[in-house]
């Protein structure tokens, strides 16, 4: 899950990073109010949105007067800001975050992420902030700097100062950097985050170190246990049919294509969207119904992928292991019936109860088609598709 920039600024300044005053603006009034509040000559304001690039798509200005924060404020309400890491559709921009200008003498990039190969977290920073890191990995590779950190002792301090050393800071900025090093990591830990970002890491004009930007994201599968972060969550920047599904336990990442998917395990699901494009197909989702998958689940999985109108036709792939083949085939059925299907819809069944799955499916008196291979049932969902079976 991931929260706007101002949220993750208000949380790791409680952990000790230094952050910007600022104020959150719901109207292109209350913006100007923000910035008459804040004091000054000059104000960043900011587009929430989950997405970086704002800056180069138009949703970050610096303004010189309040006149020009409530114009601006005034032409970025109701948008949909489409940035480098969005669709084309965009975000749509419903609040934004105002702060005073900031005397920026270098800028830093710092993240923490979780490196699955150590199994650690990771820290990685460059001496070259104020650009996406996937940028920076490609221009200036040389310019990361990687740690991992030992869960059994955390981050040291000569770790912190290491890197502090490395990035080329010096005298008292090394010692805030340690501060600010330490406060990521305990926010990262305690909090079940996934990612935590600041950039950019400023050295301001007095030589102090700011974060004038962050991110961060969490665990979706430990929320549960943080219903303080549980709460930051912002429904308008998601996906409504990731969204659904999520509330309903079914992991759903909607595509481009056309061939609804309605898989049981990830792996499964990534080898069923390959065999579609190598029969000449596009997915239109990946749709994972998970263990134990109950008819009623298969029927609010069937309604999940008919929520997107591209889809043409349905291929439904099991291999039960947990699963039943035999309760699946009755959520299919169940579901066909209940949703008045008009697509066609293509089932592979195989693993436990497959012969029992195969009669109920055979006994509907339902037009679905049915195959025996993965190989196969891609084929036939891509044949069974409208524009081509013309």
């Amino acid at each position: 899950m991931d929260i706007h920039e101002y949220q993750a600024k208000d949380i790791l300044g409680r952990f000790g990073v230094p952050v910007p005053k600022g104020g959150l603006a719901y109207s292109p009034e209350q913006a100007a109010y923000r910035a008459r509040e804040l004091g000054g000559h000059a104000w960043v304001v900011k587009a929430q949105v989950h997405a970086g690039g704002r800056g180069a798509a138009g949703g970050v200005r610096l303004c010189r007067s309040v006149e020009e924060v409530q114009t601006y404020a005034a032409s970025l309400f109701g948008r949909q800001l489409a940035t480098k890491q969005t669709d084309a559709a965009g975000k749509g921009v419903y609040r934004l975050w105002v702060e005073p200008a900031c005397d920026i003498a270098r800028e830093l990039y710092l993240g923490f992420v979780l490196d699955r190969k150590s199994e650690r977290i990771m820290i990685v920073a460059s001496a070259h902030g104020g650009m996406e890191i996937e940028d920076l990995a490609e221009t200036d590779p040389m310019s990361l700097r990687r740690m991992t950190i030992d869960p059994a002792t955390g981050l040291v301090e000569f770790q912190a100062r290491e890197l502090a050393f490395g990035l080329g800071l010096t005298g008292t900025q090394i010692t805030q950097m340690v501060t600010i090093l330490k406060a990521c990591y305990r926010a990262y830990r305690d909090l079940d985050a996934m990612m935590v970002e600041i950039n950019p890491l400023v050295i301001t004009g007095a030589g102090d170190l700011l974060a004038l930007d962050a991110k961060m994201s969490f665990d979706t599968n430990a929320l549960f246990r943080r219903p303080e972060i549980a709460e930051l969550r912002d429904r308008s920047q998601e996906d409504p049919r990731e969204s659904t599904a999520g509330d309903h336990g079914l992991a759903y990442v909607g595509l481009t294509g056309d061939i609804g998917c309605i898989i049981n395990g990830a792996g499964l699901a990534m080898a069923t969207m390959d065999m579609i494009k190598l029969a000449g197909g596009e997915p239109a989702n990946f749709l994972d119904i998970g263990g134990g998958a109950s008819p009623e689940r298969v029927v609010r999985a069937f309604r999940t992928v008919l929520a997107d109108r591209a889809v043409s036709v349905i291929l439904v792939n099991i291999f039960a292991g947990i699963n039943r083949c035999d309760w699946v085939a009755e959520g299919v059925v169940k579901a066909y019936r209940e949703v008045g299907m008009t697509l066609p819809v293509v089932v592979r069944l195989a693993g436990t109860n497959v012969e029992e799955g195969k009669a109920i499916l055979q006994g509907s008196g339902l037009p679905l088609i049915t195959a025996d291979t993965l190989a196969e049932a891609a084929a036939k969902a891509v044949a069974a598709r409208p524009n081509l079976a013309a």
